[in-house]
């Protein structure tokens, strides 16, 4: 995926597949440590331990029409390329939380792209979703 937004736009998708009613997306800048997290939490279906330690397993995937999740695997990767990583918290009915650190600074970071445009997107698309977007900057 070529920036952010269409990491954030895959996992949103990802929660309204899982039923969620509430998806969050945080965004922080934290310029004085040199990190950016992304974390996008819902309050859908969740999943059971052995499905979350796969998240990130490209050859993984809970959809029956497909032999692959590739995206959490490739936000996985854009993590780590940028000196971060990912961490997936879910429980089995309580939903999931999704966060992505990257060095702020390095080269290999993917940019922002047009985050703003993607959360009207996913708000246009589903308005019976109740979607929460914050991007906090610390200098």
């Amino acid at each position: 995926m070529e920036d952010l937004s269409l990491h954030i736009l895959d996992i949103a998708e990802n929660s309204i597949r899982a039923h969620a009613h509430r998806i969050e997306v945080e965004l922080v800048e934290d310029r004085k440590r040199d990190v950016l997290t992304l974390t996008v939490t819902d309050d859908g279906e969740g999943m059971d331990e052995e499905a979350r330690r796969k998240a990130t397993n490209p050859f993984f995937t809970t959809k029956e029409e497909k032999r692959a999740g590739l995206g959490l695997a490739l936000l996985s990767q854009a993590a780590e390329e940028a000196g971060g990583g990912i961490v997936v918290e879910a429980q089995k009915g309580r939903g999931t939380r999704v966060t992505a650190t990257f060095l702020l600074s390095h080269i290999d970071r993917k940019p922002f792209g047009d985050i703003e445009k993607t959360i009207r997107c996913l708000e246009a698309a589903h308005p019976e979703i109740a979607f929460r977007f914050t991007r906090t900057i610390i200098d």
